[in-house]
Formats: structure tokens, sequence, C-alpha cells
């Protein structure tokens, strides 16, 4: 009885050690890229203050919406020109505002915008 009990133990730790090592060899795929992080905020240029629910969009599909502090963040991978469209998607909830595109070239690790958006 006692044999059947340690031979199930070891059969288990045995192919618990199997799936660990499957798992560390061809386990998820890694991003070995370095991505881009694109920050910052988006306000009024006739106010200053902050807008919400600006769309922030990049070229390649990556997007953002911005908050209540009219902040926006995403990451994409590497680029050597970024276009960003800056598009009002809420309506009128709070105000109505122009869009913008701007190019950033060559952008680096970390790209950090302050947009001002006028009213329409």
């Amino acid at each position: 009885m006692k044999r059947k009990w340690r031979k199930g133990i070891i059969g288990g730790l045995s192919f618990t050690s199997a799936l660990f090592v499957f798992q560390a060899c061809y386990g998820m795929p890694q991003d070995f890229y370095e991505d881009i992080q694109f920050s910052g905020q988006v306000k009024s240029k006739t106010t200053g203050k902050p807008i919400e629910g600006i769309q922030v969009s990049l070229n390649n599909g990556a997007a953002a919406e911005t908050s209540e502090n009219g902040e926006f963040q995403f990451f994409s991978m590497p680029l050597e020109q970024a276009n960003l469209r800056f598009q009002d998607v809420d309506g009128e909830n709070n105000g109505e505002y122009a869009s913008k595109d701007t190019v950033v070239n060559q952008p680096g690790e970390y790209v950090v915008l302050e947009i001002e958006l006028e009213e329409k």
C-alpha cells in the first residue's frame, strides 16, 4: 500500500516538473521589442482646462481616451514616425473641439505631449 502511495507522489512530481520545464522553455511569447510609451495631457486652448473624452490614436492602431484630468497613456511598438490624431469623440459632453494631428519623428522610449485643442 505504501509503495503505491509513494509511486503516485513521485509520478505526480515528475509530471509537474516536466510541465514546468516545458513552460519555461516554450511558454508565453516574450515581447523583445522596446515599446514606446506615449503620454500627456490635452487642454482647451481658450480656457487652459483639461479635456475629458478626447481620443488619442496612433497610425498603427494604438489608441487611448483622455481621463477627467485630460491625461492619456498608451504603449506602441517602435516606429520611425508617429502620426498622432486627437479627436473629440464624446460629442457635446465637454464642449466640441476641433481635431488635431501631430507628427513625432523618431520617437524615443518615452514621448510626453502637451496638446491644446481649439473649440469649434
